[in-house]
Order: C-alpha cells, then sequence, then structure tokens
C-alpha cells in the first residue's frame, strides 16, 4: 500500500469515529443487592436488581457509578461506542506508523 492509500484509509477510519459525546469507558454490571436487616425481599433472599457501571482508574482503584434501567441502553451503546472508537484509533496509529516509512 502506497502513502497515498493509506492516507485514504486513514481519512476513512477518522471520519467513521463516534462522537466523542457518546463514548463511555467502563463495564455494566447488573447486581444484586441486599440489606442486612429490615427488609422482606432481602430476608427472602431475593435482593434488590440494581445496574451499576464500573470503572477501573490506574493503581487498580474502582469507582461504580448506579444507572437508572431508561438509561441502559443508551449505557451500553456508549460503551460500545468506546470499543469501536479504541479499535478504530489503533487502526489509524498502525497506519500513522507506515506513513513514517520511506515509500518504496
Amino acid at each position: 500500500m502506497n502513502h497515498q492509500e493509506i492516507a485514504r484509509k486513514r481519512r476513512k477510519l477518522a471520519a467513521s469515529l463516534p462522537s466523542a459525546e457518546e463514548v463511555l469507558r467502563g463495564s455494566l454490571l447488573e447486581r444484586t443487592i441486599r440489606h442486612r436487616q429490615g427488609c422482606a425481599r432481602c430476608d427472602r433472599g431475593e435482593g434488590h436488581r440494581a445496574l451499576v457501571l464500573t470503572v477501573t482508574y490506574p493503581g487498580g482503584r474502582n469507582k461504580q457509578f448506579s444507572i437508572r434501567r431508561e438509561q441502559k441502553q443508551m449505557v451500553a451503546r456508549w460503551l460500545k461506542n468506546y470499543k469501536d472508537w479504541k479499535r478504530k484509533m489503533e487502526e489509524i496509529c498502525e497506519l500513522n506508523h507506515a506513513l513514517l516509512r520511506p515509500e518504496d
């Protein structure tokens, strides 16, 4: 692939990146929360279902954010956008590496 083809492919990838406003890093989990006492539902062993976005930071620190049910689809879409964005950025970096090499 020559430099013009590489640059064209790079432009196409850059144009297809998801909007930066709709990118989210983390994992969406469904957890069961149980109260220690005073809750009939928890006493029966059912607990309360909760959606949680968990994000890991450097040093092994985690943050968890409660997500409302109506936000689930949006959060899932933003997480997918992040994965797509990251994959495409890696491809762009590889193309940039190729552009640094002399053309044959």
